[in-house]
Parts: structure tokens; sequence; C-alpha cells
């Protein structure tokens, strides 16, 4: 089967693989940045990249237990992995932003405050620093149950950068609507086990 074959190959690919094979792509795009290969307006290029491979990695870590669930193919060693490479896609995403694009801390409050898209961006960061933070193995001792609670943040963060993706766009674009209902299809998968433990 090919399940089979996707976990006998999961488990032989050390975790530190994924970092490295999933990082190649942030020093690549700042070299096309500085070398015009990200056209006439290559900062606001790089970080729609960057946010662009924050999110497909939010997606990415949401398939993880479906697929497990409906495919039988097991991923859960990658899990925390994908969602460290999403927050650090995330953070060079608002460096970016920050540093390069709007340049004083004065527009970057101002931003925040006066423009939606922005204003939910950022409150999807704020929800990811804690689970960035207690990712791992002593956290996970911890926290105990508290800590599959608190992970469940997951789910409005995929909301929340789906949205903040679409509202950045001008006009009508198909792709944020795309990511946006992926995300729920994910999420809808959730339902019944959630409903399940809720009953219990």
């Amino acid at each position: 089967m090919i399940a089979d074959v996707i976990n006998s190959t999961a488990r032989r690919v050390p975790t530190w693989a994924v970092y490295i094979v999933a990082l190649i792509p942030a020093p690549v795009l700042l070299y096309m940045a500085q070398t015009g290969g990200l056209g006439r307006e290559p900062i606001r290029a790089l970080e729609h990249e960057l946010g662009e491979i924050a999110l497909q990695l939010v997606i990415a870590g949401l398939c993880i237990s479906p697929l497990r669930r409906f495919a039988g193919v097991n991923l859960l060693k990658f899990r925390r992995a994908v969602g460290l490479l999403a927050f650090i896609y995330v953070v060079l995403h608002l460096l970016v932003w920050a540093v390069l694009d709007v340049q004083t801390l004065d527009r970057v409050i101002a931003d925040i405050i006066k423009r939606p898209y922005i204003t939910i961006g950022m409150a999807a960061f704020v929800l990811m620093v804690p689970l960035a933070v207690t990712s791992n193995n002593k956290s996970v001792r911890w926290l105990g149950a508290a800590w599959r609670r608190l992970h469940l943040l997951t789910y409005p963060i995929a909301i929340l950068s789906a949205v903040h993706f679409i509202w950045l766009s001008k006009g009508f674009q198909l792709e944020p609507l795309v990511y946006l209902t992926v995300i729920l299809g994910l999420l809808a998968l959730r339902v019944p086990a959630l409903v399940k433990k809720v009953a219990a």
C-alpha cells in the first residue's frame, strides 16, 4: 500500500532534514530580491512569498491528523517541526514588512491599528507565539492535558491567516479563497472528533 511506503520512508527521515529542506526558500528568495528576481517591487514580493509559505505550512500541519485518520499516513513526528517552520516564516514575513517595508516603529503601530488585514495578521502571530514557546518536550510534560488545549489555537490561527491573505489581496483573487476553503474543509473533518470529546 502507498500509505505503508510513505510511513516506512517517513520513519527513516530525520526531523532535522525537514527543517533544512523547508528553510531553503528563505535564502533563495532573499537572493532573488537582491538580484532583481522578484520584479520591480522586491520587498513587497519577498514579504508576500514568505507569508504564503507560512500559510502553506500552517495548512500542512492541519493535514497531518486527517492523513493519519483517513489514509493511514503517519507523519506525526513532523508536526512539531512543521508548526515551528510556519512560525519562523511568519517572523521573517513580519521582519520584512516592519524593517524593510514600513521601516519605522510609529508606522508599524499605526498600520496595525488602522489596517484591518494587518490587525488580523498580527492577531494570528500573537496566537502563534505561545504555541512556538511550548513546542518542546519540557512544556508538553509540564502542561499535560492543557498543552493539547493550548494547541487548539492552531485552528483560529489558520482562519485568521487565510482572512489576512484575502483582505490584503487587491480585487478578486481566487488563490486566497482556495486557501480559506481548504482550511475550512480540514477543520470540518475535525468536528465529529471534537463533538465526541465534548460529549465525553
